[in-house]
């Protein structure tokens, strides 16, 4: 499925520039004030109050790990890369760092508006990817315990077919879903037929 780029209305976002004092923050500092974002910066860390923030530029010449406060690409917004070296090395860890967009030095009086519009646009296909990767792994978790509660259940049913029906019926009597049953049964090392007959 195709994701546009959600326009949006930036007036009010809140912007922190990680970047050594330099003409850089001024010049981008003006253009982010021109879309209506408000603006802070620091160096060489990020400032408690960052982790609010709606955007995060960076410094991709002189930053480094330990400036964030987060696992490398695991921010909690968009991060916009500010490259003036096109070293290979520099480049690589910026995309490690989590940049989800760039703008290149010197920084003019254009460029930030499409940085901050990529930058949304890629972090929320990040964001959903995650979620739906981490939905297809709770699928699949729940699929294997499924199989291992008919696997269980067999060993004292017919067959397969009837164990997965007992499975079913199960989920019913106790008003789950039979995810959850076959959850129960699992943890329980056989299920109820084992209590009943240790009881």
């Amino acid at each position: 499925m195709k994701r546009g780029v959600r326009h949006q209305n930036l007036g009010g976002a809140r912007a922190v520039i990680l970047h050594r004092p330099h003409p850089v923050v001024q010049a981008l500092t003006r253009q982010l004030h021109a879309i209506g974002l408000e603006v802070g910066d620091c160096w060489p860390d990020l400032e408690p109050q960052a982790i609010s923030a709606d955007f995060i530029f960076f410094d991709a010449d002189m930053g480094h790990d330990a400036q964030f406060p987060w696992k490398p690409g695991e921010s909690p917004m968009p991060m916009i890369a500010l490259i003036g070296s096109e070293a290979p090395g520099r480049i690589e860890w910026s995309l490690q760092a989590g940049a989800h967009a760039q703008l290149l030095k010197p920084i003019g009086d254009s460029g930030a508006y499409s940085a901050l519009l990529i930058a949304r646009a890629a972090f929320d296909a990040h964001r959903a990817l995650s979620a739906e990767i981490a939905d297809l792994r709770r699928r699949l978790d729940q699929r294997q315990t499924v199989v291992q509660a008919v696997t269980l259940l067999a060993q004292r049913a017919k067959d397969e077919s009837a164990a997965y029906g007992q499975l079913r019926q199960m989920a019913m009597a106790w008003r789950v879903s039979i995810e959850e049953a076959a959850h129960r049964i699992v943890a329980s090392q056989g299920g109820p037929d084992d209590r009943r007959d240790r009881g």
